[in-house]
């Protein structure tokens, strides 16, 4: 079996994956024209394909993506090629669960005010508002990977939680409640936070527009850290300076980076980070993990981890 890996990752673990499945063949490189010559009698292949790499691919069987969310990596050739799709999806079930009980709690706690009053030199005991969490429901907008860490981070400081997802049928224990994705209106209608942790699809992107904001609860809180098309920023900002939400935290933006003059930057009740969620120490160990449990399987012939629906993108 031969595999390329395509690349700034191949270099690094070409010489563990020769030393942890010593029966293959590894090549890598990080120019297109060596992966379009090294392709031709790969059986696998690693890293961000192009078309004129899959063209030239006379055995490929599988490739293995080097990231989770796959909304820009897909186009009409490798849709229909039988070549099997994996992802890196489930390395981040713990990290961006994380960050978003920090804007939760920061939110119940009014922290993000008060670290604005700190710059400021000001006591500002009489602004403290504080939310009891176990009062309050938490709507998860998908429940993959991502979306039941949240749960699972929720669960302790006694939120209800209730969750949709297309796909899921079996409710987790963490979670109160799941609906199917047409109940999405049902959910924000309850839901004191709104997370969203849905993947980009045709379905999904714009999902979030004024029609969206109008159906949550008075005074909610919306939480974005799935991807940036999802929601629409122009009816969120309007949202949030009617005083229909109380205020929202964004990971993820319909374009990146944010312009620095956005009136979101301006906002005393949002909180902005440049896409860092997904930051973690792990991250690169946990890649490579997935990367070589899949090529052990491969050459077993045992199905692998992280399928993707090619026409789905997820």
């Amino acid at each position: 079996m031969q595999i390329v890996l395509y690349g700034p990752d191949g270099p690094r673990w070409a010489p563990r994956l020769r030393t942890d499945v010593p029966d293959i063949t590894v090549e890598t490189t990080s120019v297109e024209d060596e992966a379009v010559a090294l392709v031709a009698a790969a059986d696998a292949f690693f890293g961000v394909i192009s078309p004129r790499i899959l063209a030239a691919a006379r055995n490929l069987q599988w490739i293995q993506t080097p990231m989770a969310g796959l909304e820009r990596y897909f186009f009409p050739e490798l849709q229909s090629h039988p070549v099997v799709v994996t992802n890196m999806r489930g390395i981040f079930h713990d990290m961006i669960p994380d960050q978003v009980l920090g804007y939760i709690l920061c939110f119940a706690r009014d922290l993000h005010l008060m670290i604005r009053r700190q710059l400021e030199r000001r006591w500002a005991f009489d602004e403290v508002k504080v939310l009891d969490l176990p009062r309050m429901t938490l709507g998860i907008v998908g429940l993959g990977g991502i979306g039941a860490g949240v749960a699972r981070r929720a669960r302790p400081h006694g939120m209800r939680i209730i969750a949709t997802d297309p796909r899921l049928t079996e409710c987790p224990p963490e979670v109160d409640a799941l609906w199917g994705a047409d109940r999405l209106d049902d959910l924000l209608a309850e839901s004191d936070f709104v997370v969203v942790c849905a993947p980009e699809t045709p379905e999904t992107r714009g999902l979030f527009n004024a029609e969206r904001f109008t159906r949550m609860k008075q005074g909610a809180y919306f939480i974005n850290i799935g991807r940036g098309r999802v929601v629409l920023l122009d009816p969120l900002v309007r949202a949030l300076e009617s005083g229909h939400l109380a205020g929202a935290a964004l990971d993820v933006f319909e374009v990146e980076p944010l312009v620095s003059d956005h009136p979101l930057w301006g906002m005393p009740n949002v909180i902005l980070t440049p896409h860092t969620a997904g930051v973690g120490s792990h991250e690169e160990d946990r890649r490579y993990e997935v990367l070589l449990e899949n090529v052990r399987r491969f050459v077993s012939g045992q199905p692998l981890h992280n399928v993707v629906d090619k026409h789905g993108g997820y």
